[in-house]
């Protein structure tokens, strides 16, 4: 591969990690992870409890707590790994977590304004913001009153997780890792979550990477690949075939090899 044919695939993958191996107050977690997103891709990460799949989110983000010990991962081609989760964010790395957060005082509108022009580096207009954040709450099925409440505070679970896609929807990344979106969720509240996450698949320029052990959320999806962890290492990788796969049988294969 000579230097222009080298740019060139650089510039089509959006996410590149390359023998990742992470490490959790010096105990060994993810050992060799390789993994590349290309835009608009949907990428799904399956595996056991344990396995190893939220490390892999939080590294990306670049969580403190996790300890890069070897290999690297480039983003839109830049080395990450000197960079702080605001920065990446600035980036456009957004992280849905599994339990979201209580911020007594501030409250879901104006975070999410803050958020939007902390992404912008610039300020949004009122009016603007206000249709747009409307907009996206109709597709979630939120009342416009949820805007002024207290961010997470008194939130059921599927409010709090409607609240993260809220964000998804408003900031509109280049990769969004959704960590368990659907976990402790009823199978209303799972298609309500779906339809925001259908709703950022139409721009087919941000990725996603669903972090999972269920495939509930998986059944309104457009999947384009799939990765098995296990273990601590991806253990097998397909299309949406092997969300169908795990769905019937399990990970025992996985667990066997």
């Amino acid at each position: 591969m000579d230097d222009r044919d080298r740019r060139k695939y650089m510039s089509e993958q959006l996410l590149q990690v390359r023998n990742l191996s992470v490490s959790v107050e010096d105990k060994p977690i993810l050992h060799g992870i390789d993994l590349e997103v290309r835009p608009g891709e949907t990428h799904v990460l399956m595996g056991p409890n344990g396995a190893g799949k939220s490390t892999l989110g939080y590294t990306i983000m670049g969580s403190p707590r996790y300890e890069v010990t070897d290999g690297e991962i480039l983003f839109k081609g830049k080395e990450l790994l000197e960079e702080t989760a605001d920065q990446r964010a600035k980036d456009g790395i957004f992280l849905s977590f599994q339990n979201p957060l209580e911020v007594p005082g501030v409250s879901l509108r104006n975070f999410i304004r803050n958020a939007v022009e902390q992404r912008s580096g610039s300020r949004i207009k009122l009016w603007t913001f206000k249709k747009e954040l409307e907009k996206a709450m109709e597709v979630l099925q939120m009342d416009p009153s949820y805007g002024d409440r207290d961010l997470n505070v008194g939130f059921s679970g599927g409010e709090k997780k409607k609240a993260e896609i809220l964000q998804l929807l408003m900031l509109k990344p280049s990769l969004a890792i959704l960590d368990e979106t659907d976990s402790g969720l009823d199978v209303d509240a799972v298609r309500t979550v779906s339809k925001g996450v259908e709703e950022y698949q139409k721009d087919k320029k941000g990725a996603l990477l669903i972090i999972t052990h269920s495939t509930r959320i998986l059944e309104y999806l457009h999947v384009d690949k799939t990765h098995v962890l296990v273990n601590g290492k991806i253990v097998a990788s397909g299309d949406a075939s092997l969300v169908d796969e795990i769905n019937e049988h399990g990970f025992e294969r996985f667990l066997e090899a």
